[in-house]
């Protein structure tokens, strides 16, 4: 059992805080029974598993370690305290997974007829793309698009914030024209900005089949370049002072029109 903080490999680990350790060794670190238990169900490359036995107290959490050591994972036993020490809950569980990056081959995929995809434009913060993700899963969106200078979904506050999805929703980088690219390659995938200067209410639209919703950033909104790819631009009706919303609540909102859209017309066909 590690015991102290300053070992060697607890440091490394620690510094997968930084964007740029994450980025030179395609890993980050995931924590918690839901995080660690759905890179498990979906089949992530897991290195290692780090585990506090003193407050691993779930029988699930304890599954977990089995099924690792089933698979020859390694599993590395730390005291509570060197734990804590890149733990991000405020209980922690007392279990993480040391977990390879998985971005997806934004060059070759494409986008099957009906289906349903969402690209931002340089969002900043790491927990309202998370948040995104999250969203993205229950909706059942087929791919996040992370455009320009998006921040990592990797990033401790994006996992925690993801609940998991980051294991689940495909996502990929791409700048302005690879995303053009695309687009030109899917015809039948048709791009939806949103925008509070739009004419049209995403409460009254008819979506079509095949869809991708644009998303802008937290300050700037979706920039002209991208504005001039859409086919038509939506806004979400308010009725307060407030004239904007927090892009994972606008996010949200929008996600769940078009799926409950989409549902719709599927009953009717």
């Amino acid at each position: 059992m590690i015991t102290s903080s300053a070992n060697p490999h607890i440091k490394d680990l620690r510094k997968l805080e930084q964007t740029k350790e994450r980025r030179a060794s395609g890993n980050f670190l995931a924590e918690g029974l839901k995080a660690v238990g759905q890179a498990f169900d979906s089949g992530a490359h897991v290195h290692e598993l780090l585990v506090a036995p003193e407050i691993l107290i779930s029988d699930y959490g304890r599954s977990l370690v089995e099924r690792a050591r089933e698979k020859q994972i390694p599993v590395l036993e730390l005291s509570p305290s060197v734990f804590a020490t890149f733990a991000r809950k405020e209980k922690p569980q007392g279990i993480a997974a040391l977990v390879a990056q998985n971005w997806s081959d934004f060059q070759t995929d494409n986008a099957e007829k009906g289906s349903f995809w969402v690209a931002i434009e340089s969002i900043q913060n790491p927990g309202n793309l998370g948040t995104i993700l999250r969203t993205c899963d229950a909706v059942g969106a087929n791919g996040l698009i992370l455009l320009d200078e998006s921040t990592d979904p990797y990033d401790p506050a994006a996992v925690k914030a993801s609940m998991g999805s980051i294991f689940t929703v495909p996502h990929f980088r791409a700048d302005y024209d690879g995303f053009k690219a695309f687009l030109a390659r899917n015809p039948h995938l048709v791009s939806l900005g949103s925008s509070d200067k739009a004419t049209n209410s995403a409460f009254d639209f008819d979506y079509p089949a095949s869809v991708l919703l644009l998303l802008g950033s937290e300050r700037q909104g979706l920039s002209e370049p991208y504005v001039s790819l859409c086919a038509d631009m939506l806004r979400i009706p308010m009725e307060g002072a407030c004239d904007s919303l927090n892009i994972s609540v606008a996010a949200g909102v929008l996600l769940y029109q078009i799926h409950q859209h989409r549902h719709s017309q599927r009953r009717i066909s």
